[in-house]
């Protein structure tokens, strides 16, 4: 039986322990490596190529979303699921913007996780109940006539909403785009309007329905 190549990610000792002593009852799952920081993952996931990571976001050095934006780049057949303390919308949509393919809580189920590790393998996306609603009702939020309002944006618009939803900040847009700052602040608010979307989460929120965050299986 081939068993399922597991790298837990924590700056907690002790929450990495309990994992790996959770993981190690069930014979198709192999914990190969700890690290306590996302810079370290990086350099486990190079060395012991594992088929999922467990990642958690706010650790020191190096965040687990940038990690996981690594990874991603890295290593693409390494799968990447959150395991994190904040069960909120911004989280999982920045979990989700980063390359995860699963999202766990914390305070979820033992066996939630391990589902959560055999599914994402499997090349499956997983994402917990609570924050798979939270997604729905913010999909939900966002009412269809925002669709038919995208095509009134500029094609120059258009880059600029991409480049938000795949994490640019203001100042890297404009860089990339070789116009000022102020010239980003103006299509930015000009998109928003455009869109009747009032945060810069609700413009994430946009791009994932719209399909402008590529999302790998």
């Amino acid at each position: 039986m081939t068993r399922i190549k597991v790298l837990v990610v924590d700056d907690q000792p002790i929450l990495r322990e309990g994992v790996r002593a959770l993981l190690a009852m069930h014979d198709d799952i192999e914990v190969v490596g700890e690290a306590g920081n996302g810079a370290e993952a990086i350099e486990k996931v190079a060395t012991f190529s594992p088929d999922v990571v467990v990642m958690d976001i706010a650790m020191p050095q190096m965040d687990g979303l940038e990690a996981t934006r690594r990874i991603r780049k890295q290593h693409p057949a390494t799968k990447v699921l959150v395991l994190t303390q904040r069960d909120n919308r911004e989280y999982t949509l920045s979990s989700i913007k980063a390359g995860a393919v699963g999202c766990v809580p914390k305070n979820a189920l033992p066996a939630d996780l391990v589902t959560a590790i055999r599914t994402v393998h499997k090349g499956e996306s997983f994402l917990y109940p609570s924050m798979a609603r939270m997604l729905v009702e913010d999909y939900q939020e966002v009412g269809p006539e925002t669709h038919t309002n995208y095509e009134g944006l500029t094609e120059r618009e258009r880059e600029v909403l991409a480049l938000i939803a795949e994490d640019y900040t203001n100042a890297e847009i404009a860089e990339k785009l070789f116009i000022s700052l102020k010239t980003v602040l103006n299509y930015r608010a000009s998109i928003m309007e455009k869109l009747n979307i009032h945060s810069p989460t609700g413009l994430v929120k946009y791009a994932i329905r719209k399909g402008l965050i590529k999302m790998d299986p």
